[in-house]
């Protein structure tokens, strides 16, 4: 959403997960950075990473010096997942996450997740850290290269029912804030996640440092 725009009519959030909900930053850094040093490719730091982060993932792995005529993109990709899934076992959400889930649901507002992860390891990771219960739906995807959510986006939209003003979406990417412009529901973006504050804020949208903003905003 951008910044004029009410919250009033608000009566569902769609919630991403990585980096909004879950801070994995350092952990998917270091995945990466384990595939990188196999390779004898430059390790990322976390500002050049929040600077070249992207959907679709490949072309961040470009960005990131990966070169796929050298090695194949099926194979680094899961690579960085099995890196992933060994390191995201020290990940949790962020602060305040709970409490923020906790004042909505206090506010009758129906909560939803919308992932680009795999559905199994999406429900897996949620249930390890959170009350899942919270949410009345949580939506992956079928795969583990994170391509697009826009059409999980469309189908999620269509089963809450819901008038499209009525619905907020929040994640940290500008992928994110590019669904909700495609299914036509308002978005807030978070830049304590994947990407960096200035490449969020070229969108337009309404950005915040920290997640307890939210109970101000309603």
């Amino acid at each position: 959403m951008t910044k004029t725009q009410s919250l009033n009519k608000i009566k569902a959030i769609i919630w991403d997960w990585n980096g909004t909900l879950l801070n994995d930053l350092e952990q998917s850094i270091h995945s990466m950075n384990q595939m990188l040093e196999k390779r004898n490719y430059p390790l990322l730091e976390k500002n050049k990473y929040k600077e070249i982060f992207t959907f679709p993932v490949k072309d961040y792995y470009i960005r990131a010096g990966v070169n796929f005529k050298e090695y194949e993109w099926d194979v680094v990709a899961m690579e960085f997942i099995d890196n992933y899934r060994s390191n995201v076992a020290k990940s949790r959400v962020h602060d305040g996450v709970g409490e923020v889930l906790k004042f909505l649901a206090g506010k009758n507002m129906r909560q939803f997740i919308l992932s680009a992860m795999q559905q199994e390891f999406l429900t897996e990771t949620i249930r390890q850290r959170l009350d899942a219960g919270v949410f009345e739906d949580i939506v992956g995807l079928n795969n583990h290269y994170a391509h697009t959510k826009l059409e999980n986006a469309f189908l999620l939209i269509e089963k809450i029912g819901l008038p499209k003003n009525e619905i907020l979406m929040f994640g940290d990417t500008l992928h994110d804030f590019e669904v909700a412009e495609a299914v036509g529901i308002s978005c807030i973006l978070f830049s304590g996640g994947h990407q960096s504050r200035k490449r969020l804020m070229a969108s337009g949208a309404l950005v915040i440092d920290n997640l307890a903003e939210i109970k101000n905003l309603f």
